[in-house]
């Protein structure tokens, strides 16, 4: 599960909390106190039933206000129980109480009186407690086999809540974590067996599971164990690529990072990166080939190795640098290493990302984590802003101002806005305003021998900006122009060739309210192109659906998704070998999402299985089912896969432990229940079976295995539950060999009706 769609859901609920974000009890927007380094020394429980981990964490902390300081506050989860703390080698009284971040969700705050610490001083406090995990998500795992805890699982006690507006705290990390015998430990910084010393500023995190390690590059690769792809190739190209994206990085920022470089093959949390690690989905390794989502989650964690890591940053407005600046310089990587076609696809899904949230998003100088749009904003049009800014002022120039600005080893968006004093008005409008520009482009006009095109820019600053005209003929012609802010303006084209269609921002540089018309005549009324063709293949409308998608093809040639769409319109319209070739295409395609990879796969296994070409329809099935990109395209290859009849390796081990489940099901056994069940993965699940079932039966139809430890199990479930009618349908669970026996660690798929 991704960190970025999951992690952040947190953040999400943070919306209604806009006070108590300080170090201390003040209404002042500024932190009291600041870490100067995290020491963490973590014990997991060696029982597999207990679900509680034990820290001693000590932090050093400096008084950073203009006045002595008496209290001190820490904040941490709700389910940590704290049995002592120590400040400056004394034993301290604290107090407990809860910190709303919204109605469903609180931080713990805890006080602590303190001798009076002076402006500049450091203190040492030290905190002893211990941490149930009652469910796990994505933030926080606690499992026989794996465990994780990423910063927002809120897992350390620190002083400036993960919420506050000028950020987090950051700061050096030790680490030490012991684990359950046999299981690898891993984090960010230099580090054996399980201890890590990170010097550069970063939040703590860890992860603990079973791992096989790849060296390649400079870069270790962990790779979940027995992982049944061609792991040692993958991991030489993910490894590549990161080596490559930090030479990048060091090159462009000139500033050289010693810190080791970790990729991290994870279930839960892919995109969360700190200090040169970075957690990818696990599926990576089962696929054809690397896709683009891993590839900019890679992009980026090198790119905050450096900014953000290397380079502390501090201040109102920080997310356009923390997030944005190493979000543009993932995407220009990526365009150095790929091509300029496969960046602007990557531009795209950033500015539709934003566009998502510009009806309701703040100025960028202001926006806080507390703002359930903060990461679509501050990455995506942090991102825009950058390059805005580079195209403005000329690579060589921009590069060697950001180079300065960074060289003291520190940065806040003050800095940078001193440093481009010269484009004043646009970085006050970009910064300080929210989004209400639209760019809008008339229909062509033959007025004498040239043809006029009318234009209008509803935003606060001017730009600069192609215009292309396409007439009939299929060339091209394309004109800059500058457009006035709050202004109309007009572009003129030496031809009286009858124009088809004229578009404004051909490279969509600004940020705007609405990307649709952009085009004249229009051809959508949504910014989204991908949208745009998806609502007119779920009408089932292939015809519509086929000429808006090879619209959007004819512009972006390299953009996946929608030729996914081409193709499964094309074969909802019977063209079963033009569909093919499309979905061969992608599958050709240099950087493709996850998703496009399965659901190429699955449209090539229906045009086999219907021409009967069994063997083949189940490979590509297979290969969509392992790729594990989208419910959907798991689902519909499953349905090809059982179609055509193909059978996998039966399993007694397997088949067992479903006779014996099946049993414990229809006894209402909770207790039996819970011993079959991975603690903390799939309770929620047990627990409602438990008491309410009359009849429980599964058929175990195919075994796929994902690595050593873990295998999909599809079944036909046949079930009654009290008050029901009875139901039926396929399901597919996933197994975790616990201590040599199996249990079920999540339900992936549920069609029971």
């Amino acid at each position: 599960m991704n960190y970025f769609a999951t992690l952040f859901c947190a953040l999400l609920l943070a919306a209604a909390c806009a006070f108590n974000c300080f170090g201390q009890d003040t209404a002042a927007a500024s932190a009291t106190w600041q870490v100067q380094k995290y020491d963490l020394n973590v014990t997991l429980p060696q029982i597999e039933a207990d679900r509680n981990m034990t820290v001693k964490a000590v932090l050093s902390l400096k008084n950073v206000s203009a006045g002595p300081a008496s209290t001190l506050t820490l904040r941490i989860a709700p389910s940590a129980e704290i049995s002592a703390i120590n400040v400056g080698g004394s034993v301290a009284d604290f107090t407990k109480r809860e910190e709303k971040i919204s109605s469903g969700a609180s931080l713990q705050r805890i006080g602590i009186r303190i001798p009076s610490v002076q402006p500049g001083s450091i203190v040492t406090a030290s905190v002893d407690y211990k941490l149930n995990i009652k469910d796990n998500s994505g933030v926080g795992t606690l499992s026989p086999l794996y465990s994780q805890f990423l910063p927002l699982s809120f897992w350390y006690p620190t002083p400036n809540s993960w919420y506050f507006a000028r950020g987090a705290d950051y700061a050096p990390v030790h680490i030490s974590v012991a684990a359950p015998n046999g299981l690898t430990v891993v984090s960010s910084g230099s580090g054996s067996a399980d201890s890590f010393d990170q010097k550069l500023v970063s939040q703590p995190f860890f992860a603990v599971g079973n791992w096989d390690v790849v060296n390649s590059n400079g870069v270790a690769v962990f790779v979940p164990k027995g992982a049944l792809a061609d792991t040692a190739a993958r991991s030489a190209e993910l490894a590549a690529l990161a080596s490559e994206a930090r030479a990048f990085a060091g090159n462009l920022l000139g500033v050289n990072v010693d810190v080791p470089l970790r990729i991290v093959g994870v279930r839960r949390g892919s995109g969360f990166s700190s200090g040169g690690t970075v957690l990818i989905d696990e599926g990576i390794f089962r696929r054809q080939k690397l896709d683009s989502q891993t590839a900019m989650n890679i992009a980026e964690a090198v790119a905050k190795l450096y900014i953000g890591g290397a380079v502390a940053i501090t201040g109102d407005g920080q997310g356009i640098l923390r997030e944005g600046l190493p979000r543009f310089i993932a995407t220009r990587f990526l365009e150095q290493k790929y091509g300029k076609e496969i960046a602007a696809i990557e531009r795209m899904r950033q500015r539709t990302a934003y566009a998502a949230v510009v009806s309701r998003d703040s100025p960028l100088a202001t926006v806080a984590p507390l703002d359930d749009y903060y990461y679509p904003e501050v990455a995506n049009k942090g991102a825009m802003v950058w390059g805005l800014l580079d195209r403005r002022v000329g690579s060589e120039p921009f590069t060697a101002a950001l180079r300065a600005a960074i060289k003291d080893g520190q940065i806040d968006l003050p800095e940078m806005r001193k440093t481009f004093t010269d484009q004043k008005e646009f970085l006050d409008y970009m910064l300080d305003k929210v989004t209400d520009m639209n760019l809008l482009v008339g229909l062509p006009q033959i007025s004498g021998g040239e043809t006029k095109v009318a234009l209008r820019n509803t935003g606060g600053v001017d730009i600069t900006v192609n215009i292309t005209a396409t007439p009939e003929s299929g060339e091209r012609i394309t004109v800059p122009t500058t457009i006035r802010a709050t202004s109309f303006g007009e572009v003129s084209f030496k031809t009286t060739a009858k124009i088809a269609r004229v578009e404004i921002d051909t490279e969509k540089l600004y940020p705007q309210t609405d990307y649709s018309d952009d085009v004249a005549p229009r051809e959508t009324t949504d910014s989204d192109l991908q949208l745009a063709v998806k609502k007119s293949f779920d009408k089932q409308d292939y015809p519509n659906a086929i000429k808006l998608a090879r619209s959007v093809l004819r512009d972006y040639p390299r953009f996946d998704d929608v030729r996914i769409l081409l193709a499964r319109s094309l074969l909802g319209a019977n063209q079963a070998a033009d569909a093919g070739r499309e979905f061969q295409a992608v599958l050709d395609e240099k950087l493709p999402t996850a998703r496009s990879l399965a659901w190429a796969n699955v449209g090539l296994a229906d045009i086999a299985s219907k021409s009967g070409q069994n063997a083949q329809a189940a490979k590509y099935a297979e290969e969509a089912i392992r790729a594990d990109a989208e419910y959907g395209a798991s689902l519909a290859a499953r349905n090809i896969r059982t179609k055509i009849n193909f059978a996998t390796s039966p399993d007694e081990s397997v088949k067992a432990y479903f006779s014996q489940f099946d049993k414990a099901a229809s006894a209402n056994r909770k207790a039996d229940l819970d011993l079959m069940v991975v603690p903390g993965d799939a309770t929620k699940f047990a627990n409602g079976i438990a008491g309410q079932t009359e009849q429980w039966q599964t058929q175990v139809r195919q075994i796929d295995r994902i690595d050593a430890n873990n295998v999909w199990v599809e079944t036909t479930l046949s079930l009654k539950l009290l008050n029901k009618e009875p139901e039926s349908g396929m399901t597919v669970y996933r197994l975790t060999k616990v201590g040599g026996n199996w249990k079920l660690s999540s339900v992936d798929m549920f069609e029971v009706r």
